[in-house]
């Protein structure tokens, strides 16, 4: 494993786990800042300087145009939703776009079921795809970079797995699209976001869902489904086992591609885990570690989402 991947992994501090219903929170802590300067999609949407549109006025499906007007880079993050024009997508890996660059990115669908122009731009939505659908969708990309093919996804497996959510959630959208749910189902997350509070100096966040690592989230710079039951919620997991599943997402097999935009993509698969990092100049701008099935990772050992929570540990 790449050693400031493995170094972060290993030396990463825990900060106490916050606990509501069927979920724990473990904060992640570095004691330096470092890391590239860059700000958020959101960020640079707001300030004018970054705009995503379709890759022509026909468009196309797996990929997207992003501009960086500004001259400060923009982080992307895999699985960041995207609103309008002719369908809204996610982004299908983590991309530091350059200051004053134009590049092409790799995105799926998630809204089967509109293919008309909406508006010229797409709109930052505040969304990001669930756990399940961001750790299986990683680990399709990872299985079709190790092939020799780009950062593409299963689109047909991101569908299936919206129609599902939609209908788990008991969700009619029109269109088919992801944000339908999360908008019907929003007031459910309230509990959640009003339990884990971002902490002086956190970086990310390692999830436990029932008990189990559900998976973390990092990022470095300069600068659920429903309400639950807390009557059957499990007993809080140990930093121990958080631990534990630091030492399991650094064992990981590594490999390493060229990334979309400034630095290197890297690619993980281990026991149980599948992940992806982002470096550039050497520094790890973001990672994530999801836990999967073990039976269904060990059919495939060689390949290399209540998403919103998220937003509120960025840093």
């Amino acid at each position: 494993m790449d050693k400031s991947v493995e170094t972060h992994l290993r030396e990463m501090e825990l900060g106490a786990g916050a606990s509501f219903e069927n979920m724990t929170v473990f904060e992640l802590l570095r004691p330096k800042n470092g890391g590239p300067e860059y700000i958020t999609l959101r960020e640079a949407i707001e300030r004018g300087v970054f705009s995503v549109t379709e890759v022509s006025e026909g468009g196309s499906v797996p990929d997207l145009m992003v501009a960086n007007k500004g001259e400060v880079a923009v982080l992307l993050l895999d699985g960041e939703e995207v609103r309008g024009a002719k369908q809204n997508r996610i982004l299908n890996t983590t991309i530091l776009v350059g200051p004053k660059s134009t590049i092409k990115v790799p995105v799926s669908c998630v809204e089967h079921g509109r293919w008309s122009m909406q508006s010229r731009e797409f709109a930052e939505s505040g969304n990001v795809m669930h756990r399940e659908m961001r750790a299986l969708n990683l680990r399709k990309v990872n299985e079709n970079l190790a092939a020799g093919m780009p950062f593409r996804s299963d689109q047909g497996e991101i569908w299936d797995g919206v129609a599902k959510l939609a209908c788990d959630m008991k969700v009619v959208s029109s269109t088919g699209a992801m944000r339908d749910v999360y908008e019907a189902k929003g007031a459910d997350l309230d509990g959640y976001l009003k339990s884990f509070r971002l902490a002086q100096g956190q970086k990310g966040i390692l999830v436990f869902v029932d008990g189990r690592p559900a998976g973390m989230d990092f990022e470095r710079r300069k600068q659920g489904r429903g309400k639950g039951d807390a009557a059957k919620a499990p007993a809080k997991p140990s930093a121990d086992e958080a631990r534990e599943f630091l030492k399991r997402a650094a064992g990981c097999e590594e490999k390493k591609y060229e990334s979309v935009g400034l630095g290197w993509s890297y690619r993980y698969a281990g026991a149980g885990v599948v992940g992806s990092a982002l470096a550039f100049n050497e520094m790890v701008v973001h990672m994530a570690f999801f836990s999967v099935d073990e039976a269904e990772a060990a059919q495939d050992p060689g390949s290399m989402a209540g998403s919103r929570m998220r937003r509120g540990f960025r840093v």
